[in-house]
């Protein structure tokens, strides 16, 4: 190998050193010897992407919605469960409903389905997560001490539904809100 000098120093001859670098690089990109692309940032609340938050958020609204069918209001042991899900508002009006039901003697039969469940809206600097679902809640039957039903005569079968999630200190999601919604998607009625 040639060399040249300059200012003190023996440096190799630049067209050769260009020459090797390049072909080594060619080699490692053909073989795939380079490093592995890297994985996407987590957002400051663990979330790498939109999918990653939704599929978290699903997770946990179906979970709720079991630890829901689950509740026997002659047994609040069974009513932890749910409160585990939720936060804010929406925990205390839960604990509240549940508490009286229990209170009053009320029975609750049948379970609701999750028909559509489709990620709406991530703030990937806050983690809030909203969800649009539609849940199906014809089989539930809610009846007082008397017998006599306590379900709304004009019900919807299908409930249109926005839920709203949140991270915990834990890093987790909870459920802060349920409202209802108009808009896509449609719930079959």
């Amino acid at each position: 190998m040639r060399a040249r000098y300059r200012g003190g120093m023996i440096l190799p001859r630049p067209t050769r050193t260009l020459a090797a670098t390049a072909a080594v690089a060619l080699a490692a990109l053909i073989c795939g010897c380079g490093s592995p692309a890297p994985a996407p940032a987590p957002t400051p609340t663990g979330f790498a992407s939109e999918a990653e938050a939704f599929a978290a958020a699903e997770e946990t609204y179906r979970a709720y919605v079991d630890a829901l069918n689950r509740v026997d209001l002659s047994d609040p042991a069974t009513f932890e469960d749910v409160y585990q899900w939720t936060t804010g508002d929406l925990n205390a009006s839960d604990r509240e409903g549940l508490s009286r039901y229990h209170a009053e003697g009320f029975t609750v039969s049948g379970e609701s389905v999750i028909t559509t469940i489709e990620g709406n809206v991530w703030s990937p600097s806050s983690g809030e997560v909203s969800l649009a679902v539609c849940l199906d809640v014809s089989s539930i039957a809610l009846v007082n001490a008397s017998g006599d039903s306590q379900v709304q005569p004009d019900r919807t079968s299908v409930q249109s539904l926005t839920v709203a999630l949140k991270p915990t200190q834990s890093g987790e999601l909870a459920i802060r809100d349920i409202v209802g919604r108009e808009g896509a998607p449609e719930c079959d009625l």
